[in-house]
């Protein structure tokens, strides 16, 4: 039984703006819900002229208000820019809120370039303590602060019953590593990087440590999703996401998520081209039954049951139709 959920960048499309896009991640987010997916994760991004969400506690909150039942959550806090304890009681607060539907999902990465970066530090010295951020964030979290711990005695507030699930992010063996000595549930990030994702969560699953974050090991693979009716629309629709990654990785900066009409007539150079096949390893794309084949293919190399879709695209509502088809595919049970 696999269980399908959403990780949302807030993509702005080229001629929208970000209000607008925020609106339309809260009508996805709905949508989600109704479709019976079962969690919904927002990004935190910085200076991205093409991503709208550089807050994911903020737009959480927001989220969580407009939906019932699903799970909403960060996909990620970059926690090497703040304090685990601020970081403990914006969730604590959310979980306030929404009891038994919040997650916090945590990377290490910077999540912006490097002058943002500086800016978030704001002239603390960058130095790596994630394993330990996680550590102590965990223990806020769960009231298990160690007696010999530097603020032994402390407590996050607001003092509740329940907790958020603790989620770590990665792309590399490096997370899994941390993920399980910490006993925190690991997401691989397949979308940023096709290779050695099936080795690293063998190792999480085989190493992991029950803590007070959970007693078992708990796996998500997330992974770049293209779909329509047909194979030909996915492809002509999945042009926009194609060119999207040439932009990144060229350092070409292009007012939003470019159109299918703008990738048609962008002229493609031999490398370009081959850029295009190596990214598609990161992306299924194709109707219904093409997609479900190929990410319960991914559930079986990874051995996990829970897949979270990212889907990219320039018109809003064919992304809607993507996830709507997704969930018929996968027979989600709808609210």
């Amino acid at each position: 039984m696999i269980q399908l959920s959403i990780l949302d960048q807030s993509p702005i499309p080229e001629g929208s703006t970000a209000s607008e896009t925020l609106a339309e991640t809260a009508r996805l987010a709905q949508a989600a819900e109704q479709l019976g997916y079962h969690r919904f994760w927002v990004s935190e991004h910085h200076f991205a002229s093409n991503l709208a969400g550089s807050s994911p506690e903020v737009l959480i909150s927001h989220l969580a208000a407009v939906t019932s039942r699903i799970r909403v959550g960060s996909g990620g806090v970059m926690l090497p820019h703040y304090s685990a304890y601020k970081v403990a009681e914006n969730f604590r607060l959310l979980e306030a809120l929404y009891p038994d539907r919040i997650d916090v999902g945590l990377g290490r990465a910077p999540g912006g370039m490097p002058l943002a970066t500086r800016a978030l530090m704001d002239g603390r010295a960058p130095v790596d303590r994630y394993p330990e951020q996680v550590s102590d964030l965990m223990h806020y979290l769960h009231d298990s602060l160690p007696d010999d711990h530097r603020y032994s005695g402390l407590r996050a507030t607001p003092v509740i019953p329940t907790a958020p699930e603790m989620w770590l992010l990665g792309s590399s063996g490096e997370s899994a590593r941390i993920a399980a000595q910490q006993g925190t549930a690991f997401a691989f990030a397949h979308f940023i990087n096709s290779y050695g994702g099936p080795e690293a969560m063998r190792w999480y699953q085989q190493h992991f440590q029950p803590s007070a974050a959970g007693e078992r090991p708990q796996s998500i693979l997330a992974v770049f999703v293209v779909c329509a009716e047909t194979d030909e629309e996915a492809e002509r629709l999945a042009s926009s996401l194609e060119l999207t990654f040439l932009f990144l990785e060229q350092g070409i900066h292009r007012p939003g998520v470019p159109s299918v009409e703008t990738a048609a007539s962008y002229p493609y150079t031999p490398f370009d081209l081959s850029r295009i096949q190596e990214n598609r390893k990161r992306m299924v794309v194709g109707s219904p039954e093409r997609v479900k084949q190929e990410l319960l293919r991914y559930s079986e190399q990874y051995n996990t049951e829970e897949i979270m879709i990212v889907t990219i695209m320039h018109d809003f509502e064919a992304r809607l139709t993507s996830y709507r088809l997704l969930a018929e595919a996968f027979q989600l049970t709808r609210s």
